[in-house]
């Protein structure tokens, strides 16, 4: 059995570079999503919503700046999961992430009533309306990471 590992694969483009002005000002965007949330908070988000999207350029970033962060490894392998393992998670985080995985995944057409209501009990109305900001932030840069086969485990978190 052979434990080479398969070669990576090409980016499309180097969005970020091509367009150095709508990087920036995602980065802006995301600056301002995150105010008024926990960092965690926020990294459980971003880790949710990337695997929902099959963003594993995203994944490896933001796993790896939660790791850096503090966050448990064991936390963020069962996010995945996170409906059977509730125990591992806040009734505020499982709230944010409900919400993410309704906001990343419309094919009902509309986040349902009693998901908005729960995270509406978890949140007050300045940290809600950052919290729908963020999640809707992570979603686009997904969405630029996997339609530019952006390349995963290059990434190394700065000091927070």
């Amino acid at each position: 059995m052979t434990t080479e590992r398969l070669p990576e694969h090409t980016p499309r483009l180097d969005w970020m570079k091509l367009a150095p002005d709508v990087f920036k000002a995602m980065l802006r965007l995301d600056t301002a999503a995150k105010k008024h949330l926990d960092e965690g908070l926020v990294n459980l988000v971003k880790i949710r919503a990337s695997q929902l999207n099959h963003c594993a350029f995203c994944l490896d970033m933001h796993s790896k700046d939660a790791l850096a962060a503090g966050e448990s490894a064991e936390r963020i392998l069962q996010l995945d999961a996170w409906a059977e393992s509730k125990h591992f998670y806040t009734a505020r985080e499982i709230a944010a992430i409900e919400l993410t995985e309704t906001v990343t995944v419309l094919t009902d057409g509309f986040v349902p009533d009693e998901v908005y209501a729960k995270a509406a009990q978890q949140f007050d109305e300045t940290e809600l309306a950052h919290l729908i900001a963020a999640i809707t932030t992570i979603n686009a840069f997904n969405r630029f990471g996997v339609s530019t086969r952006m390349v995963p485990g290059h990434y190394t978190p700065t000091a927070s």
